[in-house]
């Protein structure tokens, strides 16, 4: 156990520490600052391998976070450097110091925080930053590397992707570009390791050579001379990866690339989901976990008001995972046994797709299409992937930058946009009446996604940012950074989405077991179905739609419903409202006061589509 360097004790109450498998590390909750430990910030344009870098650095103990007041989420690990503890943030990636976007606000905020304030502050003796650089775009890196000289803080930079240098043609000589910038200078090839050892021996070598501030036009010369200097590029021929990235690029065989990769994408994101429900989460639920649950639900009376809290309702005497609605069944089933197989699988294509490279791609792609619904290119990422399962979809809804987008990216994905379990269900039921009808119900939910983007757009005020993203070159992904970055996600999602949902689900019980639903049905029934034209059996499915929307829509079969009232009640039940586990994730995403919005919304159009629905068909 390491000790405080203030008191020079073990069990100080100055520093508390969290045990791990491999060594004793500091809890980022609580930083000690006695002697300064160092802090080191990992900055460097976008798509440069800094992830992969701060990964090497700092093993599998990291934390993720979103950075005070924003939803903009950075990286800490810690990094051992011989005695010493170093605290290693990957800072979001940036292209100056002057600020764009909301990123980039955070990225300059982060490196005020470890400025000097005054001439007796010593934050330059502890904190120090490692800009990584893109050595195959050395000239456009430069830049940021000139912006963070003029802040006079010790600076080390890794020159990362040195073996793509040599495929590229592309010859930097190291040591002139080290006497230009007055720094240290490390080609590194984060991917393999390569240079990161050397990287981490340099740290306390790192110096912070006094530049004078220069204007941007100034500054542009004296990178375009110091690139002359240092860099020498030969011709190569075109190799197969750069006319596979020249192809995915291109209007046409672009979109037709986008369609390929969607699809296949789509499939394993299915395919390994259902298998770990398949194979895994139903065996271990089914075979281990109920016996437990039916003997506790036999110790309860197998009813009254504590059992129908904790096991839920026995259906034919038996404890139903999706129907019971108890705590400790669906309330631990809906998050674990039926969403956490499709996170997992989501999180691990998209960790895919994002470092092989070709995520910035297809937002290109789609840019002029999205800014027509108040969005941006990016905004397709949570459309595709809701399509698996609105949970990740609506995670991903973080990745754009303005709170009008995401408030729009959410209510359209959360009404338009039907997760597979339920595309399974209607396809199946809808399509014993004739594939016209499956058309129709998916065909009103297009519309619908457009002209919603189209109100929304306008009535909702502020701008669509322009989509200012660098396309990086493809990658074969780093395996235990993906794997690494997975692991934050799924434990962010564990965290921060299971007690919302059990929240939900003790919510719904309360108001089953009150018989307030049952007074909503009742209440609601005669005037949804005068709007609508469908039976009042229908409300039913509509409530149990909020746990699970493809079981709701397996609830319909046996009602005996019209074409005309099944058409209408599978739209209704997509559109209406998010399923419990949407719900939640949401509510942390948007906020209460815009999920409250965003719901309202959902309601009111589900209302005014099965009218529409009812006086057309």
């Amino acid at each position: 156990m390491k000790t405080c360097e203030q008191c020079k004790s073990d069990t100080c109450k100055h520093i508390k520490w969290v045990k791990t498998e491999t060594e004793d590390a500091p809890d980022s909750g609580e930083k000690h600052r006695g002697k300064h430990k160092r802090r080191v910030l990992l900055m460097g344009n976008p798509n440069v391998g800094k992830s992969v870098v701060f990964s090497r650095l700092t093993g599998v103990n990291v934390i993720a976070s979103n950075y005070p007041g924003t939803t903009v989420e950075y990286t800490q690990g810690f990094l051992k450097v011989g005695d010493d503890i170093t605290e290693v943030i990957d800072v979001p990636g940036t292209y100056s110091l002057e600020p764009a976007c909301q990123a980039e606000e955070v990225a300059l905020k982060m490196l005020k925080e470890v400025e000097p304030s005054g001439k007796n502050d010593t934050s330059e003796a502890g904190d120090l930053i490692i800009n990584v650089v893109d050595a195959t775009n050395l000239e456009r890196n430069l830049h940021l590397t000139l912006d963070l000289l003029e802040r006079n803080l010790p600076m080390v930079v890794a020159l990362n992707m040195w073996d793509e240098t040599k495929h590229r043609g592309i010859e930097i000589d190291v040591v002139k570009l080290e006497e230009y910038l007055g720094v240290p200078v490390i080609p590194t090839v984060a991917l393999t390791g390569q240079g990161i050892k050397e990287l981490v021996s340099k740290l306390p070598e790192a110096s912070s050579p006094t530049i004078p501030v220069r204007n941007h036009d100034l500054k542009w010369t004296d990178i375009g001379r110091m690139t002359v200097d240092v860099q020498n590029i030969t011709h190569r021929h075109h190799t197969i990866r750069d006319r596979v990235e020249e192809w995915s690029m291109k209007p046409w065989s672009g979109l037709l690339f986008a369609a390929v990769i969607i699809f296949l994408s789509f499939e394993l994101i299915r395919f390994i989901g259902e298998g770990l429900i398949g194979y895994l989460f139903e065996p271990l639920f089914e075979d281990i976990y109920l016996p437990i649950l039916m003997k506790l639900s036999g110790l309860l009376g197998s009813s009254g008001f504590l059992h129908d809290i904790l096991i839920g309702k026995l259906i034919d005497g038996k404890i139903d995972f999706v129907q019971s609605f108890g705590l400790l069944s669906t309330g631990l089933f809906v998050p674990l046994g039926m969403v956490l197989p499709y996170i997992f699988s989501f999180y691990l294509i998209l960790g895919f797709l994002e470092d092989w490279g070709y995520l910035p791609r297809l937002a290109v792609l789609v840019d002029t299409i999205m800014h027509r619904l108040g969005l941006h290119g990016y905004a397709i990422l949570p459309m595709i992937l809701g399509l698996g399962c609105n949970v990740p979809g609506a995670m991903a809804t973080r990745v754009l930058e303005s709170r009008r987008e995401r408030f729009i990216a959410a209510t359209l994905m959360s009404i338009a946009v039907p997760c597979m379990a339920q595309i399974a269900v209607i396809i199946g039921l809808v399509g014993q009446r004739g594939g016209i009808y499956v058309a129709q119900v998916f065909l009103t939910l297009f519309l619908l996604w457009i002209v919603l983007g189209l109100v929304l757009r306008r009535v909702i005020k502020g701008i669509s940012p322009e989509l200012l993203v660098e396309i990086p070159p493809y990658h074969i992904p780093y395996w235990s950074a993906l794997l690494k970055k997975l692991w934050i996600r799924l434990s962010g999602f564990l965290r921060e989405a299971i007690p919302l949902v059990l929240i939900g689900v003790l919510l719904v019980n309360i108001l089953y077991t009150l018989k307030i639903i049952d007074f909503l049905a009742r209440l609601a029934g005669p005037f949804l179905t005068t709007l609508w034209g469908v039976p009042d059996s229908v409300i039913s499915a509509l409530l149990i739609g909020f746990l699970r929307k493809d079981v709701a829509v397996g609830m319909l079969e046996p009602l005996g419903l019209t074409t005309k009232q099944l058409v209408i009640s599978c739209t209704v039940l997509t559109v209406y409202f998010p399923c419990i586990a949407t719900f939640a994730v949401l509510i942390r995403e948007l906020g209460v006061k815009d999920m409250f919005k965003s719901a309202l919304l959902m309601i009111l159009t589900a209302i005014i589509v099965g009218f529409l629905l009812n006086m057309i068909l």
